[in-house]
Parts: structure tokens; C-alpha cells; sequence
């Protein structure tokens, strides 16, 4: 599994000009589902999300998670973020899970951080095409694997 994790001051993800997901401070991840991922690899990702250090405290450190700042997330499936660009010009995604397997997993994160935190989870829609807004807080951006 992939994911791009971005602070932001807001995110918002439309799809058919209608508003699917939207968050003010906090994380959005750009999440990709490799065919061969497991539920263990998505778990252990989810509990790092949920406990990165990647707001500022008082003294202006990057020192407390989006628990500590009461932020919400909003998670974006992407599979193209295992898209194989070293050959010819147009990407291949052959490393991306199939559809049923990345939805599973996919909603499974989000089902993750529901049941194991009180933030407010957005999510964009599966297999849509979306139009996704953000403003980078920072900017603060890891891309993240397991």
C-alpha cells in the first residue's frame, strides 16, 4: 500500500460537480492498493497515520498527530500511484490491485480510522472520477509504503 499524506488547511473532493467529501484542518491521503497488500500492511499504516507527529505545537515543532489537534482526514483511492512509467511514455498499472481487492482495502482504512479514533473521516468515491481540491499546509507531504 501507498499513500501520499498531505497536511492541509483544507481538502474537498467532488465528483459530477457534487461535493462527496470535504475536511478543514488536517490529513489528506492519496491512498494506492498494491495486488499484494494484506490487511496487515493497511492497519499498520492506518495506526502511523493516526500517530504521526506532523502538526506544530506550541513552540512551532512538528510534535503532536492529528488526534492531538483534533484534525479529520479525508482519503482519496489512487491507483495510479503504482502506475510503471520506466517503459515508453505511458504508464502501465499492473501493480495495482484489481478493483475488488483496492475497494476492500480501501474501505477498509477508512472503517480503520472510524472505529479507532473520534475524527471526522471523509472519503472520496471508488472508481469515480474525481476532482480533488486542496490547500497544503506547509507544505507538509510524506509519501508512505508498507
Amino acid at each position: 500500500m501507498k499513500i501520499v499524506l498531505q497536511r492541509v488547511s483544507e481538502a474537498s473532493v467532488l465528483v459530477h460537480d457534487e461535493h462527496v467529501g470535504a475536511i478543514d484542518h488536517g490529513l489528506m491521503l492519496l491512498v494506492g492498493v498494491h495486488e499484494d497488500d494484506t490487511e496487515k500492511q493497511m492497519e499498520w499504516l492506518a495506526e502511523k497515520i493516526l500517530k504521526l507527529r506532523v502538526f506544530d505545537d506550541e513552540d512551532g515543532k512538528m510534535n503532536l498527530s492529528v488526534q492531538d489537534v483534533g484534525g479529520e482526514i479525508l482519503v482519496i483511492p489512487q491507483f495510479t500511484l503504482y502506475g510503471d512509467y520506466e517503459q515508453g511514455n505511458r504508464p502501465s498499472y499492473f501493480e495495482a490491485a484489481g478493483p475488488d481487492k483496492a475497494d476492500k482495502l480501501y474501505e477498509d482504512l477508512i472503517g480503520y480510522f472510524k472505529k479507532h479514533s473520534d475524527l471526522n473521516i471523509e472519503s472520496g468515491q471508488f472508481g469515480a472520477y474525481m476532482d480533488v481540491r486542496l490547500r497544503n499546509d506547509g507544505p507538509v507531504t510524506l509519501v508512505m509504503e508498507r
